[in-house]
């Protein structure tokens, strides 16, 4: 089967008839009655926050004005990939902004399941064009995972994670990016089956010699064991003694003794906690919400309000991020978790060296959580440190408080531990060298191709070597720590590793 490899522009349309269709189903919804009192508080009572929702949707929202906004704004592709795993290609949507700076770099963000990128299109800005003069660009690719938004759904047979990881590589190759950084998006640790980070893991791991490095949104780390005795020596020594040194600082053994300290949070036996075994039989959930937007927006908020968010998100911003798996269908989205989580998580070896990561974790807090939540949320904090049994750890950030719904409470973060992934691994590369890519080839709606230019874009060809240090002496590079970044809300700063060699850098070169 001959594939057509070609990057056609792409805009959402959908027909008014199947418009016309979910509001009458939102006409007809029957609300269940509410429970009666007493309940118990493992019980999360919904019809506060249902009603007003689908009030809004019906009398306020307009999909008509979200569809003008992001096909004015959004600069959406699609294009179709073939893979091994896979006898038919895959249409893969997805967003491709290029920053107007010279010195930008290729980076592929990977949206937290199960989120759409058209629903994260409010990052775009952030990345490519920076406030500040100094702070580093990015040309973004944020691709739909398949079965979600408007990219086609994978054969159910087939290993997701591996096949995404592929189909993504090949994207940003097809998009002439020989070389890119990756990141997630959201917390990992709280994310349903890990789908982001496992993805991103599985890019730095098995697909090194493009993707460079990666940046880990509170991964689902572990404390070194004896499997890697180094590793456990340093930790219990630095648990003991609590001072600065081989990578951890003292606000690593102060958060994780903190959470030790803490009673545990009793286990609930809530039916529909995400990650349930009955994740793995999808197609009930499927015919359900296929047939019910009430019902795919109270999956929705299940997600949001079990990340622990600050504060409720604005209702029309819930009504779209629901719109978005309801107008495509929810059955790809909830295959391909129940796929994710049936399948055994990557073990976490590379070919090769260890995979170049940023490590983003966050302290948690003691505060009361100011909404409900569908259950409790945990503050599990990671040690930076920790990763390094299987990642080489070139820049680690310590975020107060929780991560809730990040991606959009706190984007900063994300943007500030990609840009410290960045600096580091230029700074401790020994070449650095810069290819112009000529053009990318667009076409509209199946009609003639055309080549849209793209002006002094900037690829990274790194051949990383641990010697680098030496060189980065004798070529005049300065370096200081980086200070905290500017924009964080009142949920907390930036904290650094005093002391410690995972310490982002910023550097000069001169």
């Amino acid at each position: 089967m001959v594939v057509d490899e070609d990057i056609k522009s792409y805009r959402v349309h959908v027909s008014s008839k199947y418009l016309d269709l979910t509001r009458r189903k939102l006409e007809l919804t029957r609300l269940p009655h509410s429970a009666p009192e007493p309940r118990t508080d493992q019980w999360w009572e919904p019809r506060a926050t249902v009603e007003p929702l689908l009030d809004f949707w019906l009398e306020r929202f307009s999909w008509r004005n979200e569809e003008k906004e992001l096909n004015s704004k959004v600069p959406q592709f699609r294009t179709a990939i073939k893979t091994a795993a896979c006898e038919a290609p895959i249409r893969l949507h997805f967003i491709h902004a290029q920053s107007p700076h010279a010195r930008a770099l290729p980076l592929l963000l990977i949206p937290p399941f199960p989120f759409s990128n058209l629903a994260l299109a409010h990052l775009v800005m952030l990345f490519t064009h920076p406030i500040e003069m100094n702070s580093q660009p990015f040309h973004m690719v944020m691709p739909s995972l398949p079965g979600l938004g408007f990219s086609d759904a994978l054969p159910d047979r087939q290993d997701a994670i591996e096949t995404i990881a592929d189909m993504f590589d090949t994207l940003m190759r097809r998009l002439g990016y020989a070389k890119f950084l990756v990141t997630t998006a959201g917390a990992s640790a709280y994310a349903p089956a890990r789908v982001d980070w496992r993805i991103a893991h599985y890019l730095a791991c098995y697909y090194s010699t493009s993707c460079i490095g990666a940046h880990l949104v509170s991964p689902p780390l572990k404390a070194p064991s004896w499997t890697s005795p180094l590793e456990w020596i340093k930790w219990k020594t630095a648990s003991l003694v609590r001072r600065p040194m081989f990578g951890y600082c003292r606000q690593d053994v102060d958060c994780w003794r903190k959470r030790r300290s803490r009673p545990s949070v009793k286990k609930t036996r809530f039916p529909a906690q995400l990650g349930c075994q009955g994740a793995h039989e999808p197609n009930t959930l499927a015919y359900a919400l296929c047939d019910s937007p009430l019902g795919l927006l109270l999956f929705f908020l299940m997600v949001i309000r079990g990340a622990g968010p600050t504060r409720d998100l604005p209702s029309n911003e819930v009504i779209k991020i629901t719109e978005l798996a309801w107008i495509p269908g929810p059955e790809g989205m909830m295959r391909l978790w129940a796929n994710c989580q049936s399948c055994s998580e990557a073990d976490n070896t590379s070919r090769g060296n260890k995979p170049k990561v940023a490590i983003t974790v966050f302290q948690g807090s003691s505060e009361t959580q100011q909404i409900g939540q569908p259950w409790p949320v945990k503050d599990e904090y990671a040690c930076p440190g920790w990763a390094r049994s299987h990642y080489d750890v070139v820049s680690s950030s310590r975020i107060s408080g929780r991560p809730g719904l990040l991606a959009w409470e706190r984007p900063q973060v994300i943007v500030a531990g990609t840009r410290g992934l960045a600096k580091a691994i230029l700074t401790g590369s020994q070449q650095t060298a810069a290819a112009a890519l000529d053009q990318v080839v667009v076409g509209r709606h199946g009609q003639h191709q055309e080549a849209t230019r793209i002006s002094e874009t900037t690829l990274l060809v790194i051949e990383a070597d641990e010697t680098a240090s030496a060189s980065q002496a004798s070529a005049g590079v300065t370096a200081r720590a980086m200070s905290r970044q500017d924009g964080f809300d009142d949920r907390g700063d930036e904290e650094l590793g005093e002391g410690s060699p995972d310490t982002v850098i910023a550097v000069q070169l001169g």
